[in-house]
């Protein structure tokens, strides 16, 4: 799927990716508390799944039913198959979390596979750096 448009508001390269996720992770981390309400606990594990809403959100996307599926679609099919090649790839949470962020975007036609590709590797490399945004970022909002 090539990569058609690209919001000015998205972030272009590798490196820039990491704020935007540390910040749609700390929204996905905001929902945790209200697992109890459907009688689920939510666990960071848990947080890759909210990303097809966050990928939308971010970029000021509708979400309507078809977005969110052409999205979630994207991102669960893209995860199995990683998964299922790698298997314990998404053990880190931040990194699950990633992966599903930045696959949602290929789903809306924002990335190629090629630059989901790029950006992971990226964050691979520099999982220390994301792992420390993200825990800044919540520590800063809870402050």
């Amino acid at each position: 799927m090539k990569s058609t448009k690209k919001p000015k508001n998205m972030p272009h390269s590798p490196g820039t990716w990491i704020d935007e996720i540390a910040e749609a992770y700390y929204d996905a981390y905001e929902v945790k508390p209200f697992g109890v309400f459907v009688g689920q606990k939510i666990t960071d594990k848990d947080l890759f799944h909210i990303t097809p809403s966050l990928c939308l959100k971010f970029r000021g996307i509708e979400r309507t039913e078809a977005n969110v599926d052409r999205a979630t679609e994207a991102m669960l099919s893209s995860y199995a198959a990683t998964e299922s090649q790698n298997e314990g790839i998404f053990a880190d949470p931040h990194l699950a979390f990633s992966f599903g962020y930045l696959a949602s975007h290929y789903g809306m036609g924002l990335l190629t596979e090629d630059e989901v590709r790029e950006v992971m590797v990226y964050l691979e490399d520099n999982h220390i750096e994301l792992k420390k945004t993200v825990n800044k970022k919540i520590k800063k909002k809870n402050d």
